[in-house]
């Protein structure tokens, strides 16, 4: 589904990302996990040809994405960052309707095959009751589903979340997390994620990728790759871990900070 060889990603004069090299399957839930300034969100929008690779190469369905146009690429994949900032007066169907823009040509107006797209959308997110209520109205958890079903009306076959719960509240970061695993579940949509919280995403994933400096130092399913010594490695903390009685995958209980001599 997504094959990346011997990637190479900077910015300017910094390269964030040498020689990495990865392959998700369809269907899969990834999420990328490590500390501030490891190459994860930098790695997320190579994905999506936001950043050109300095070198190395991306595929997306057996199709270097070197070689798609724009259009092409925001069919196929669709990248949703920390910052989303629509125009406050939008409303939650007119935002998502953007979302098919990529699949029409500029002189085309909305169809009915759209409409239904949208209120699909719409449905699968839960907010057929705010359908017609302006984005500024909503809650941050409300408005994050906004933007999913934005997502959704593009129909891609990948979902690149960024940080999807920063500034969200418990229970709304909970929601989200739900929100997505549905997605995947139900529509067999490729979703890759980078998260912070360690629990969600040994959680929600089927699969954690584990960064540190710009290279991939752990690469599997929650419970074969997470211990408190790759915890240390990457964190320089101690922590208890054992297993989460609802999802059987592992939970993590930091302990303390590890001092650097």
């Amino acid at each position: 589904m997504i094959s990346c060889k011997n990637l190479k990603v900077g910015y300017e004069e910094k390269i964030i990302i040498e020689n990495l090299s990865l392959n998700i399957k369809k269907g899969e839930v990834v999420s990328i996990i490590g500390p501030n300034g490891c190459g994860k969100s930098t790695l997320l929008k190579s994905l999506s040809r936001m950043i050109k690779p300095v070198s190395g190469d991306i595929y997306i369905q057996s199709e270097n994405i070197k070689s798609l146009k724009n259009k092409a690429i925001s069919q196929k994949v669709c990248l949703l960052s920390q910052h989303n900032d629509a125009p406050g007066d939008l409303t939650v169907e007119e935002l998502v309707y953007f979302g098919r823009i990529p699949h029409k040509k500029w002189y085309e107006s909305k169809s009915k095959s759209d409409e239904e797209l949208v209120n699909w959308a719409i449905e699968n997110t839960g907010l057929t009751r705010y359908k017609n209520t302006p984005i500024s109205s909503l809650s941050g958890g409300e408005r994050q589903r906004a933007y999913i079903a934005q997502a959704l009306c593009q129909k891609p076959d990948v979902l690149l979340l960024d940080e999807p719960t920063t500034y969200l509240d418990i229970s709304y970061q909970l929601e989200l997390m739900e929100l997505v695993r549905e997605i995947n579940e139900r529509l067999n949509i490729t979703i890759v994620m980078v998260l912070h919280e360690l629990n969600q995403a040994s959680k929600y994933s089927d699969r954690l990728i584990i960064m540190k400096s710009g290279e991939i130092v752990s690469d599997g399913c929650p419970k074969e790759i997470i211990n408190k010594e790759i915890i240390k490695k990457v964190y320089n903390i101690d922590c208890d871990i054992d297993n989460d009685p609802i999802s059987n995958k592992p939970r993590i209980h930091p302990i303390q900070t590890i001092k650097i001599a």
